[in-house]
């Protein structure tokens, strides 16, 4: 089958592996649409995300596909269904690292709650944590908007981890998949003021479509004048980038007890935090992995606002490539100017 693997840092290559065979709690998911993650495949495919140094592995972790085939002890799959999060996360062939391995044209998708019903949902019995994630999606929706559901759960279940509440006032740098996710969220769920900073002008119109109440370049006296006059004001910034100037940029602007609410792996092994810069009390919150139960329990209120039309791809994805051009789709998400790279099986 097709997969596509990183053979080395910055080298990416379409390559031949075996199918795999579900075990007794797998269901084979026959790959139809993925997505580049900006954050975590960038960070693979340059080689510089932390933990990772085996290569060449296989890539890719936002998919959805059509279940053909079911493990003797799967309950909540069955063959026809869409599912989504599919992974290899052991490769088919020995000379492949697993990088979540999704961009195959078969994945495999672990029955979470059947395992947790036999007591199985542990290391040793083969259960992965990533397995309570891999979900039926309903046929109601288009796969496009499934797809996006890695990116969106994710998102909304850290408005938890996060704790961010109707009312609440904010300020979002970066404005990628995740920084405008945060924006639309913010307004579905009733956040008061939502600000939006990023380099590109075609992404601050995007935050702005979204209900940004005003949208800044990071680099602008604009954005000075304004942060001078908000000082210790926000009740959370939230880094969307993972950086450690963001993180230091957003201390002055919180308000006592406010929150810096880092969203994504950082690259690098330490970050310097100058706290005086800060109000006494404030919180830094890193989420550098989605917390499973939250990101599980939020594909139902994300398919409650797809159905109601507050919710669409059409607002994120940008441009599509077969998967055989995705070589070419990485070098064309490095402009900055695609929100989200759809890839076609």
């Amino acid at each position: 089958m097709l997969a596509v693997a990183v053979t080395e840092p910055n080298s990416l290559k379409i390559i031949d592996v075996p199918e795999p065979a579900p075990g007794p709690y797998e269901a084979r998911i026959k790959t139809e649409v993925g997505c580049l993650c900006n954050m975590t495949d960038r960070k693979l495919i340059e080689g510089h995300f932390p933990g990772v140094e085996d290569y060449p592995l296989l890539l890719g972790h936002e998919t959805v596909g059509i279940v053909d085939a079911v493990g003797e002890k799967v309950r909540n799959f069955k063959v026809g269904d869409r599912v989504i999060g599919g992974l290899l996360l052991k490769t088919t062939d020995p000379t492949y690292a697993s990088g979540w391995g999704g961009f195959s044209q078969y994945t495999l998708a672990g029955d979470h709650q059947a395992m947790v019903e036999d007591g199985l949902a542990s290391n040793e019995h083969g259960w992965y944590e990533v397995y309570e994630i891999m979900r039926v999606v309903p046929r109601t929706i288009s796969v496009e908007d499934a797809v996006m559901l890695c990116t969106w759960r994710e998102v909304y279940g850290a408005f938890g981890d996060f704790d961010l509440r109707a009312g609440d006032n904010i300020i979002i740098y970066g404005s990628g998949p995740v920084g405008l996710s945060f924006v639309k969220f913010a307004r579905l769920l009733g956040l008061n003021e939502v600000y939006s900073v990023d380099f590109l002008p075609s992404k601050r119109q995007k935050a702005l479509e979204m209900g940004a109440t005003a949208a800044f370049a990071p680099d602008s006296p604009e954005l000075q004048a304004f942060l001078s006059t908000r000082k210790h004001s926000f009740d959370a910034v939230v880094d969307a980038v993972g950086k450690e100037g963001i993180i230091n940029g957003a201390l002055p602007l919180v308000k006592m007890g406010g929150s810096v609410c880092v969203y994504g792996v950082i690259d690098t092994p330490s970050i310097r935090v100058d706290k005086d810069t800060g109000p006494y009390n404030f919180n830094l919150l890193i989420h550098q992995w989605p917390t499973r139960a939250r990101e599980r329990a939020a594909q139902e209120p994300l398919i409650e606002w797809i159905r109601a039309g507050k919710l669409s791809y059409k607002e994120f994805i940008s441009v599509e490539f077969p998967i055989t051009e995705i070589g070419q789709a990485f070098e064309n998400s490095k402009t900055g100017q695609p929100i989200k790279t759809l890839f076609r099986f």
